[in-house]
Order: structure tokens, then sequence, then C-alpha cells
């Protein structure tokens, strides 16, 4: 199948270019990691470096130094929401504001949580789409958090037949060049099908 509007140049066409030794992986998720602090109010926090790393687990690189890195020790659990369009600017302000210096960054921002019913972490009710996360390990060399997702919670609002659809759910993807944040795009294949077309 080809799709006329995503078309790469001939070899002929194009000249590579080095970039040098930089992680340049896209889509990169914008991760919103959710931990309560000491007093029960809760934190969260913008991550990028972040994804699955087994069949029931992510890792995501988290400072040692962070506020969210002190609570979900302390807890040994956090919750994962997939931020989405609808909350780009809350997203955002969990990104460059430190639970350090305010107390309880979700009432901050306007959004509103409760508790998890499977590990001790809040969830924030209005993300659609949310992991919630035991805590495997965390390297304190490395600073990468490993959790096991116990349950994952979706708002039936962006489910199609009990699947997530992404014509209902928008997430967003980061460009650690440019910084900016990007819409997840159209459909343009189908996986494990599309490539039959080259089977000889």
């Amino acid at each position: 199948m080809k799709f006329a509007k995503y078309e790469t140049l001939s070899y002929n066409e194009t000249m590579k270019i080095n970039l040098g030794n930089k992680p340049l992986i896209y889509p990169q998720p914008v991760l919103i990691i959710a931990t309560y602090n000491e007093d029960g109010s809760a934190n969260a926090m913008n991550a990028a470096w972040g994804g699955v790393c087994d069949y029931s687990k992510v890792s995501i690189i988290i400072d040692r130094n962070h506020h969210t890195t002190k609570n979900l020790l302390a807890k040994k659990a956090f919750t994962v929401s997939i931020a989405d369009i609808a909350h780009l600017k809350e997203s955002d302000y969990f990104g460059i504001v430190s639970g350090k210096k305010v107390s309880d960054k979700v009432k901050t921002a306007g959004l509103s949580y409760s508790k998890s019913e499977n590990v001790d972490a809040p969830v924030i009710s209005e993300y659609p789409l949310t992991l919630e996360c035991k805590l495997v390990s965390y390297d304190n060399e490395t600073e990468r958090l490993i959790g096991e997702v116990v349950n994952t919670i979706a708002d039936d609002s962006i489910l199609t037949d009990g699947k997530i659809d992404l014509s209902k759910f928008h997430p967003i993807t980061y460009d650690c060049v440019n910084h900016h944040y990007i819409a997840l795009g159209e459909k343009v294949g189908n996986a494990f099908k599309d490539g039959n077309s080259l089977k000889i």
C-alpha cells in the first residue's frame, strides 16, 4: 500500500547528515507520573524518557533529585498518565514547576485526583488513560525506574469495542530537539499485515 503524502525521496535525492550521539527516537511519549507527598497531597511530574520494557512493565529515567523520586521510593508506587491535547498546558506545568516548591501541583494546575484502588498513588481524574504501577526497582546510578503495571484505567470515552481508539484519544508526543509538543496523526497502515506484500 502506498501513501503519496508520506513518500520518501530516492537515495540519489537525499543526503545523510551526521547529528552526533543524540538518542533521537520519535515519537517520544509525554508521561505524567503521579505520587503522594508525605502530607497526602498529590504531586505530578512530566517525564519523556520512558516506555515499555516488558509485557507488564514500564521503564522511565527520572533524576534522583526529583521530588517524585523521593515520593515513589517511599510509597513503592506511582501512576503514569498519558498526556493528551486537552491537557497540554497542565502537562507542561507539571514539567516546569517543582514539587519541592508547590505542595499540591495537581490541584494547583486545576485538576483533581482520587486514590488508586490498586496502588498507593493518586489517579489524576482528567487524564483518560492511566497506568497504576508498583515499584520494581530504582537504580540510583543510572536513574532508571522500573514499575510493574498492576492495572490500566481508561475512560470509556476513548474506547471502541473495549479497545483504545486513537480517533477518540489524542495523546501528544515531545519533540526534544525543537521543544514542541506534537499531536499524533492519522492512521497510515496496518501492523502485521501491510508488509506481507513484500514477501516472496
